[in-house]
């Protein structure tokens, strides 16, 4: 017992060193660990209002349609929910405390006519840019299916699996692979899937 409450004990020391490089320690003592948590990670409630301020627009008006759509839409969603889109558009799930803790970073929000007909495809992320890449949806019900779909199930944010593979020749753990890849985008409209999606 008493090894393994002390298991972790040197990268804990870590940890706390490097903080005292930024923060000294008797001034931790003033936070609790839920606003050291906040302070550090954001806070797990996701503000659309926030997201929304820094939201920038590439081939499309603010003001067009397919945008408040997908705005609804993140209305819609839960926080739950809301977490997996930063997931899937930025490989983290907490927004920034503040406008200025995003440091100058957008989240931009790019459509795109080469997805033909549209509504037969998946929305495109890339993490590194927080950038949603959106066809040309014709409703806001599609937008919400797909966008849906690619929240719970494209999970795949770097090709570390693809690499392990490569090496070892094992399977991958989450048989998930990039969003890109959609030969066969409409096959999550098979009954169970357009069921979860759906709520029926």
């Amino acid at each position: 017992m008493c090894g393994r409450l002390h298991e972790f004990d040197e990268q804990v020391a870590a940890v706390r060193e490097g903080m005292a490089r930024v923060v000294p320690v008797p001034l931790l003592s003033l936070f609790t660990g839920y606003e050291l948590e906040t302070m550090v990670c954001g806070s797990p409630d996701i503000p659309l209002h926030l997201l929304k301020s820094v939201a920038t627009y590439k081939g499309i008006e603010p003001t067009a349609s397919l945008i408040q759509w997908f705005w609804e839409v993140m209305e819609s969603f839960s926080n739950t929910e809301r977490s997996l889109f930063l997931r899937f558009v930025w490989g983290r799930t907490r927004l920034p405390r503040t406008i200025a803790d995003f440091r100058g970073r957008d989240f931009v929000i790019q459509v795109l006519d080469k997805y033909n007909p549209p509504d037969h495809f998946l929305p495109e992320s890339y993490t590194c840019f927080f950038l949603l890449k959106l066809p040309r949806y014709t409703c806001k019900q599609i937008l919400e299916e797909k966008l849906k779909y690619a929240i719970h199930f494209c999970k795949s944010i770097d090709t570390d699996d693809y690499a392990r593979i490569a090496l070892t020749g094992e399977p991958a753990a989450d048989e998930s692979t990039d969003n890109s890849d959609n030969e066969d985008a409409d096959s999550f409209a098979s009954d169970s899937t357009q069921d979860y999606l759906t709520g029926h």
